[in-house]
Formats: C-alpha cells, structure tokens, sequence
C-alpha cells in the first residue's frame, strides 16, 4: 500500500557520508568514536551517577568495544549516531551526545547525553547538544527531536530547557532503572523554532 506523503530524509541521508565531526564553536568537539576510547567510556560507567540514571552498565573495555563498533554500525544502518563529545585542544574525552531511534520516515529522533564527573557543572551536555541539534534540524533537515530523561533528574531538565526543548508532558512509568520505574519527562523540539 502506497504512502500518501513523502518520507522526510530519504534512506542514504546518513550513510551515504561519513558521520561528521560538528565544532560547538566554544573549545568542543563532537567526533565519530574511536576503538581507543573504550577504557575511558568504560571508566565512566563505573560512575555512580551513571548508575543512578542509566540502566546499561559496563563489565569491562572489551564490552564498551562492542558497544562502539555497533555504534558505527547503527550509523551505517541509520538507526542512530553518536558522538563522542571532547575538548577541541586537548582531544580528552568529556561526554557522549546521541541521536538514538532515528526514523527517518517522519524526521524524528532521541536526542541522549551524558559527561564525564570531571566536567560536570561546565556547560558540556548545554553545548555539545545544542551542536547537535543545530546539525539535524537546520542541516540535516530532521523535524523533530524528543528528549527524555527521568522526572527526579533536574540536570537533564535544566539542559532541556536550555537548548530550548520545550516540555510536553510525563510519561508515567515509562523506564525501568535499577531502583525501579521512572516516570520520564518528554521534551522536544521541532524545525524551525
């Protein structure tokens, strides 16, 4: 049965080009990951915090090796895209930024961070998605972009709000954590806002 409209993008948007590097224009980097960043991304997941507002854990750098090569993978196949967030001088590792369920039918994603401890507090996640958004909605031509974070998470509100992701509504029991279900607030923001 036939579609009544258009998707979108059209498959090949993402995979057809090599997944980019996108400067924030203020001292970061959000680069395609590197089988040597696997000890630092799995040093992360050891972090409490982590813990606490994720639900995937990391056994050790083999694993997280894994997790990167399906990360390119998930690009290849335009599932998804996820960056590694670093300093643009100093090229240490500072945080992760993500479009995840990427359908490119309707332009829509989720966009995920998260920061090293050492550079929380700093602006990291407000910059580096802020970065990304402006490359799928203005550049790449999604339509919209949802975020989700669990309700008792105030930094990933404030980060929301401050990349200008408006706050739709609660999804009530909506993710399941080690500590139980959370309910998620949804923020998003679509083209041209």
């Amino acid at each position: 049965m036939p579609y009544l409209t258009s998707p979108v993008l059209t498959a090949g948007t993402l995979a057809h080009r090599p997944q980019p590097t996108l400067a924030t224009g203020d001292g970061l980097l959000l680069r395609p990951w590197r089988a040597a960043d696997a000890p630092a991304v799995c040093e992360v997941f050891q972090d409490s915090v982590m813990h606490q507002w994720h639900a995937r854990a990391a056994g050790s750098e083999e694993e997280v090796a894994d997790w990167i090569g399906d990360w390119h993978r998930a690009w290849e196949e335009e599932r998804e895209a996820h960056w590694a967030v670093t300093d643009a001088d100093s090229g240490s590792l500072l945080g992760r930024v993500a479009l995840r369920e990427i359908r490119l039918d309707d332009g829509g994603a989720e966009v995920a961070y998260w920061t090293v401890p050492a550079a929380r507090g700093r602006g990291v996640a407000v910059r580096a998605t802020t970065a990304l958004t402006r490359w799928a909605l203005d550049e790449t031509g999604f339509h919209r972009l949802e975020l989700l974070h669990a309700v008792r998470n105030e930094v990933s509100c404030r980060v929301a709000s401050r990349t200008g992701f408006a706050l739709e509504g609660t999804k009530r029991g909506a993710a399941l954590h080690p500590d139980g279900w959370h309910d998620m607030h949804l923020h998003a923001r679509v083209r041209g806002e």
